[in-house]
């Protein structure tokens, strides 16, 4: 284990609480692993190998805190993503058409439904503790 002091930053992905918990969870998935790959530098993600009691590793584990919040809906995860984009701050975010079908499918669908007709399930980002608090001081810890 390194110390790498404090943590001055967290990952955060705010839901759609009306989307089924399974596809939620899904969108999550994906919304993570796209985030991690769209950073050239994760040296801020933290990443470290956890080892147990047996010696067994943990691997790619962060230190920063991961915080998963709810949105009442995806017109309010819209508004954040536009927000995100004013900012700069890069982000994924997962709508409706990522859901049904083959990955082939799913391109077609999302190229031929205008931005304003997405319904979106979610959307993640990193930032520091300070940002991301004052961007989602409006949302509440999905429970």
């Amino acid at each position: 284990m390194k110390d790498n002091g404090p943590t001055t930053h967290r990952f955060v992905c705010v839901l759609n609480k009306k989307v089924e918990i399974g596809r939620a969870l899904n969108a999550l998935g994906h919304l993570a692993v796209g985030l991690c790959s769209i950073y050239d530098d994760t040296s801020q993600f933290r990443f470290q190998t956890y080892v147990d009691a047996e010696g067994t590793e943990h691997k790619e584990i962060s230190d920063n805190p991961f915080i998963v919040l709810k949105a009442k809906n995806g017109n309010k995860i819209r508004d954040l993503r536009n927000i995100l984009r004013e900012k700069s701050v890069p982000f994924t975010d997962y709508t409706n058409t990522m859901v049904e079908g083959t990955y082939l499918e799913q391109h077609r669908q999302t190229r031929k439904t205008r931005e304003e007709d997405l319904e979106y399930f979610g959307i993640c980002f990193f930032a520091t503790h300070e940002e991301a608090k004052e961007l989602t001081r409006k949302f509440s810890l999905y429970v």
